[in-house]
């Protein structure tokens, strides 16, 4: 994939974003936008790291440990950033994400009706296992804070 269509599909998932944070939780579009072009840097730096940072560590990797960074509270600048962040809802960015992997997974299903029967079980057991495993940690992290 170039780097002008990493960007186009950043823009464009960018602009539906700020759509759904506009119509699902009432947060006025010119007011994302700062927090919104914070992220779309983050994504776009990451995406630069990858390519030229020795390594084969793939994008999202750069872009957690960015978006980290610069979120850290004694990061300079970071409670402006985490503000203005703020008002982007993270619901609202799933909602593109999820949709181009959607279309994403409906173009290529030919090979998904391929992998049969057993995609389903890993499916179920990846979805069984995540459930399970967030359980246990939401339980020793609650009972060690005392809240349980």
């Amino acid at each position: 994939m170039t780097f002008f269509n990493i960007v186009y599909i950043t823009l464009l998932t960018a602009v539906l974003t700020l759509v759904a944070n506009l119509v699902g939780y009432k947060n006025g579009i010119v007011d994302s936008i700062p927090g919104m072009l914070i992220l779309i840097a983050i994504c776009l730096l990451g995406v630069v790291m990858a390519r030229f940072m020795p390594g084969k560590l793939p994008s999202v990797a750069y872009i957690v440990v960015i978006g980290c960074i610069i979120t850290y509270p004694d990061f300079p600048g970071a409670k402006v950033m985490n503000a203005y962040i703020a008002k982007v809802n993270f619901l609202a960015l799933t909602t593109p994400i999820l949709a181009y992997a959607g279309i994403g997974i409906g173009k290529d299903m030919d090979a998904f009706l391929k992998s049969g029967w057993r995609i389903v079980i890993l499916a179920c057991a990846v979805f069984f296992g995540t459930f399970i495993g967030s359980a246990i940690i939401a339980e020793v992290v609650l009972r060690m804070m005392g809240q349980i």
